[in-house]
């Protein structure tokens, strides 16, 4: 059995400011292109990843394994056109060389410069070459639905867990199902639907409800018969025409038991879709909870209109400077993505003085702001070539690269300064650079939901603080 197993996966924000060239996409590799061939298994085998599932399956069939791409990259604006070819490119090509079937680890919020559905556009393309080839897919929670994913797959699966804890076992799900197909002991068919929801990203934790009654219910179907049931957030941060919520059930053979279970997760969502609106408060209240609490820390302060998670550039300063000029000591803050700074204090050394322009570089025309960046001194305590492993349990394993990194120390506050947009959601983020969060009277994440998967267990306090940046949405919050 040959099996063609790949990954592309970005999730775009239409109004982020930040590209997304090929380079984009080497995301935990030195190399300007994505991963390839050995190297995908030497990076992802036993990880925390879809794809690591997929390899792991695959081995115990004892199939052949071609592995022509594995591309993510951080949430940014829309993919370039070059960029896309060359990943579907590499795909499709391995798949028209002859397989016995696909398995992909794919985004499904995915926006080029000249496709609004990057998913579906592959697979339809595959299906063109390939109509008979088995063919599954994982899915991230956010997926913005279109007909073309699911008229062009045999499987689809989603993520049932925000944050993203479950991307192995997704993969897992997907795959069990997919070989159960090959050996003819399924035959999947799945019915999918949407409802015209934007679900505010800062409540679709599964945590919190209604996420977290949403998903219990799809686990339900999944241990009472269902081969993969997945209900999908979506992902608010694009103008495209499908974007919002969505379901997706994959039963064996019963085509009327998919609508119906479908119904349920989708009428479900439905009926507690105030709960996803998500209440602001002002920055000057935030600050001033935050100096008051009494808790020896950490308190987790959230900058969470910026960050890479996404779309967000990671150089807006307003939450910074807010605890800059607040006094608050004994901060560690993560990060500050600005590679000329980083530059700047590479040059002035382990151990000096160094006084920089820092942020700011990036204008947000989607929300009618500029770029204000902020005049900053303090001593560089660390230098570091930004390279981590996950400790987990999100991405398990899995390299992250945030490129040239510097700990700048102002006295009061470690600011961590990175050369690209890394979200932190993992306590290695901090330990790589010598930091324990955990000593840490405040910690500023530029951060939605993910930071819980690293952080949530030694919070004492979350403060969520609404600065400004390219997850601001360019649309009114509501």
């Amino acid at each position: 059995m040959r099996l063609v197993i790949a990954m592309m996966s970005h999730e775009t924000n239409t109004f982020s400011t930040v590209p997304t060239p090929l380079s984009r996409f080497s995301r935990g590799n030195t190399h300007p292109v994505p991963l390839e061939g050995g190297e995908i298994i030497a990076a992802y085998k036993e990880t925390g990843s879809a794809v690591g599932a997929f390899i792991e399956l695959a081995e115990a069939e004892g199939a052949e394994m071609v592995l022509p791409l594995a591309a993510a990259a951080w949430p940014s604006g829309p993919v370039e056109d070059a960029a896309y070819q060359y990943m579907t490119d590499r795909i499709c090509g391995a798949i028209e060389a002859g397989c016995d079937g696909i398995l992909l680890q794919l985004h499904g919020a995915m926006v080029t410069e000249s496709h609004e559905d990057g998913e579906g556009t592959l697979l339809a393309r595959i299906r063109r070459m390939a109509p008979d080839i088995p063919l599954a897919i994982s899915l991230d929670m956010h997926t913005n639905m279109y007909p073309a994913i699911i008229d062009n797959a045999d499987i689809v699966a989603g993520y049932q867990t925000y944050p993203h804890v479950d991307v192995y076992e997704t993969g897992l799900r997907v795959g069990r199902a997919f070989f159960q197909m090959i050996r003819g002991e399924v035959r999947p068919t799945m019915a999918w639907g949407n409802r015209p929801m934007l679900p505010h990203v800062m409540r679709q934790g599964s945590d919190d409800s209604p996420n977290r009654e949403i998903q219990q219910l799809a686990k339900k179907m999944e241990s009472d018969g269902a081969l993969c049931a997945s209900f999908f957030t979506g992902f608010p941060h694009a103008d495209i025409r499908l974007a919002g919520s969505s379901a997706v059930v994959v039963t064996d053979g019963d085509q009327r038991l998919a609508e119906e279970l479908r119904d349920q997760l989708l009428d479900l969502a439905w009926r507690e879709r105030t709960k996803f609106v998500y209440q602001i408060e002002p920055l000057a209240e935030s600050f001033a909870r935050a100096s008051v609490m009494v808790e020896d820390g950490p308190i987790v302060l959230l900058d969470h209109y910026d960050n890479a998670a996404s779309g967000g550039s990671m150089d807006t300063m307003t939450v910074l400077k807010g605890i800059l000029d607040a006094g608050l000591e004994d901060v560690a803050a993560f990060a500050i993505c600005d590679p000329e700074a980083v530059q700047t204090m590479i040059a002035a050394g382990i151990g000096n003085e160094a006084t920089v322009t820092l942020g700011g570089r990036a204008d947000m025309p989607s929300i009618g702001r500029v770029g204000e960046p902020l005049r900053v001194a303090g001593t560089v305590r660390l230098i570091s070539d930004g390279r981590f492993r996950n400790i987990g349990p999100m991405g398990k394993g899995v390299m992250n690269n945030m490129g040239p990194t510097v700990v700048l120390d102002t006295g009061k506050v470690e600011i961590i300064v990175i050369s690209t947009q890394q979200e932190p959601n993992d306590f290695a983020c901090f330990q790589s650079l010598g930091i324990d969060p955990r000593a840490k009277r405040y910690l500023m994440l530029k951060s939605r939901i993910h930071w819980r998967a690293g952080f949530k267990t030694i919070a004492k306090q979350v403060v969520d603080c609404a600065g400004v940046g390219g997850v601001h949405l360019g649309l009114r919050d509501a």
